[in-house]
């Protein structure tokens, strides 16, 4: 892994970044320089202001997404600042490029204010046709997102919805692969921030959403043990997942919430678990451990515990849990459709199509290749469905 840090380290000083802006029109006579600029360009303008949805067609605006983050969680990195996060955001710029075609714009933002960040990313929004938030941190995070779904344009936190997205692609196969009914299955979540939310909300349909199976059973822990109704030090965001997911108020320790279990999902920190604790599992469990760069348990640790389907976050391992399998697909639907915003429907739309683009699921072979680019293709079309028969476009699209 030193080899990684080191040769991407040189990479980044020899090519000073990851992105250009290149023109999509040609300068190279007078004329080229009439149509691109003055006195052409008065023409689109004119067209904008008597119609603004004229945008989607005569700018960038209908296939460009701005990557805004303020550095507060970056990777496994944490609270670095916007200036150290710049590498990650023009990273996830390059990724909606290469598997989705769309171009997008790291925005780092030197606030960690969310009514700043919020006042910004309303006033940079006629520029985009959709925010991705990025590394932000939670609680912060959902007030952020909640706050900017009325600007007209899809706003996602990747980090909560891509994460869930894949992993509930990853579930359904697993739960394919077994023959076991999903909706039958205990699952237990350790890690209660951004990503454990999201996965939270989409296996316990706590908002009814279209398309959702619910799980049997779920437990959410923390650092703390197993969230429950009015445990003492919730904030509002754990109170209110612990009253959607136990309201029976089980109580103990990540230890006991897996007894019995069928899934242990992981977004947490590494070196969690140990075999013996997935032991006391229910029979064949499913162990999906993706805290980075180092899991909650070791593949080879689960299997000896008597696992019998294993993901995490890593490449080198097999079933990598990658947000890249859902978020250029998502936003190239969403741009596609000219979606005011994202709808539970529109990512029940994106779990199926990455869970349904792996034809013959397997132990170690519950997702697709990162790198399967007809992944995004398939996602957005799905999704851009998804997305119509919702009622979230603009009109005409």
């Amino acid at each position: 892994m030193d080899d990684y840090f080191l040769r991407s380290l040189e990479i980044h000083r020899r090519t000073q970044g990851k992105l250009e802006v290149r023109s999509r029109m040609r300068l190279e006579s007078q004329d080229d320089l009439s149509l691109a600029y003055t006195p052409g360009v008065a023409r689109p303008c004119e067209e904008i202001a008597k119609n603004p949805a004229a945008a989607w067609d005569l700018t960038w605006k209908g296939r460009t997404v701005a990557v805004v983050s303020d550095g507060s969680a970056v990777l496994g990195l944490g609270n670095i600042g916007p200036a150290a996060a710049l590498p990650v955001m023009e990273g996830k710029a390059v990724l909606f490029r290469e598997f989705a075609g769309i171009d997008a714009v790291p925005l780092v933002l030197d606030t960690q204010a969310p009514d700043e960040i919020v006042d910004i990313v309303r006033k940079v929004a006629p520029t985009y046709g959709g925010i991705n938030l990025e590394d932000i941190s939670a609680p912060r995070c959902f007030q952020i997102e909640s706050q900017l779904q009325d600007i007209g344009i899809p706003v996602l936190h990747d980090d909560q919805h891509g994460t869930a997205i894949v992993l509930l692609a990853a579930l359904w196969n697993a739960a394919r692969v077994q023959d076991r009914p999903i909706a039958s299955m205990s699952v237990v979540i350790n890690g209660a921030g951004a990503a454990g939310r999201a996965i939270a909300r989409l296996l316990a349909c706590s908002d009814g959403q279209d398309r959702c199976i619910p799980v049997a059973k779920i437990r959410i822990c923390d650092s703390k043990g197993i969230l429950w109704p009015g445990r003492p030090g919730n904030d509002p965001i754990k109170e209110e997942l612990a009253r959607d997911t136990n309201p029976e108020a089980e109580q103990g320790d990540l230890r006991a919430a897996l007894r019995g279990a069928h899934a242990f999902i992981g977004v947490s920190r590494g070196n969690l678990l140990r075999a013996q604790d997935i032991r006391t599992m229910a029979s064949d469990p499913i162990v999906l451990a993706m805290a980075n760069p180092i899991p909650e348990i070791l593949p080879e640790e689960a299997y000896a515990g008597g696992a019998s389907i294993v993901g995490t976050g890593r490449s080198d391992f097999p079933n990598q849990v990658n947000n890249v399998l859902a978020f250029p697909g998502l936003f190239r639907g969403a741009l596609e459709a000219r979606a005011k915003s994202f709808s539970d429907a529109m990512k029940f739309a994106a779990v199926e199509a990455i869970a349904e683009a792996v034809h013959d699921p397997s132990p170690r072979g519950i997702l697709p290749s990162p790198f399967d680019r007809s992944v995004a293709v398939q996602v957005a079309k799905r999704v851009a469905e998804a997305a119509r028969e919702s009622g979230v476009c603009h009109a005409g699209a």
